[in-house]
């Protein structure tokens, strides 16, 4: 009888532990055959390239090399004194036509107050170089602002919030007009792209909360899906001179999923966490959230003004994001 048990309790045991290890075997290659995650993820943020509009010499330099500028800060200056001249002499030759345009009006003035003694040609022609006076003078005031203009952007000033790249200007450099001197990274426009595998896109919708890790942190960030791609390259199609389609006749029987690129709003920063552009990142997409919205969204679907709160906080996701920004900073603030 102890030998009956023994054995019923040893195949119980094995049962046990098979479907255990069932179990786990299927949530490893659901979760990473399936499931929407990747660890071909990158931290991202605006570059903005800083080109001054007009040439010369830089004269002074106010920023250092990775110095964190405020909107609107001086960055370098140009030499001012060709566009201080430049700007005297437009407003010497204004002044010389307001002189000429004063003195054709009194002409054409004095010429009416003659009346019949006046030949009708000859005021027509007072009246002519009145015109002729209103248009050059106006000519020589946009020649004015075109010199305020070039001599306000020797100044050169931070175009956005950020980073200044690693190779700030040097005094005593020629830039010319419309070719980058230095590069600013937006501070506001840090975000991941995680690149996905097609066949995981499946589990992947607009306003989905997405977990972070990136290389080197301990504590993982937090964001939302904002936006997919809606296109990718075509390796396999080239453009063609005629504009006829250019297909390549190599067809490979391998095929790799393609990746597919997935814009991650940021919600939740670390105060101390370091945002680098480029640096790697594991990007993994929430899905039991999904489907805890769309429970609700069925409870709710009696009352429409509850219904229509998800979709509004899936479209609006740039909402949802300064609202979650501030909860962070409130809390940060609080600790």
């Amino acid at each position: 009888m102890k030998k009956t048990w023994f054995s019923a309790g040893q195949i119980l045991l094995t049962l046990i532990v098979v479907v255990v290890a069932a179990l786990v075997l299927w949530r490893i290659v659901n979760y990473y055959l399936f499931s929407p995650w990747t660890r071909d993820g990158r931290v991202r943020a605006d570059v903005i390239q800083v080109a001054p509009d007009v040439g010369g010499l830089i004269t002074s330099v106010q920023v250092a090399d990775n110095q964190q500028v405020k909107q609107g800060e001086v960055l370098f200056v140009i030499d001012q004194a060709r566009y201080t001249l430049a700007l005297r002499l437009a407003q010497a030759t204004l002044e010389q036509r307001q002189a000429t345009l004063a003195q054709a009006k009194r002409e054409y003035a004095r010429n009416i107050g003659l009346g019949n003694l006046v030949a009708a040609e000859t005021l027509e022609e007072s009246r002519t170089r009145v015109d002729q006076g209103e248009a050059a003078a106006a000519d020589a005031q946009v020649q004015v602002d075109t010199a305020k203009l070039n001599l306000q952007r020797t100044t050169i000033v931070s175009p956005v919030d950020g980073y200044l790249n690693d190779r700030a200007p040097r005094v005593g450099e020629y830039v010319s007009s419309g070719r980058a001197v230095l590069s600013v990274v937006d501070v506001h426009s840090f975000r991941v792209d995680g690149y996905f595998e097609e066949t995981r896109l499946h589990g992947i919708h607009i306003g989905q909360p997405v977990d972070i890790s990136v290389m080197g942190e301990s504590r993982p960030l937090r964001g939302h899906v904002q936006s997919i791609v809606a296109a990718i390259e075509d390796r396999d199609r080239q453009p063609s001179p005629n504009l006829l389609p250019n297909v390549n006749p190599a067809f490979s029987w391998v095929r790799l999923a393609q990746r597919i690129p997935v814009r991650v709003a940021l919600d939740e920063v670390p105060e101390d966490f370091r945002m680098i552009a480029g640096r790697t990142a594991t990007v993994s997409v929430r899905t039991e959230a999904r489907s805890d919205r769309r429970a609700n969204r069925a409870d709710g679907g009696a009352s429409g003004a509850v219904a229509t709160q998800p979709e509004m906080a899936t479209s609006a996701p740039a909402a949802s994001l300064g609202a979650s920004q501030a909860n962070s900073q409130a809390a940060g603030a609080s600790q």
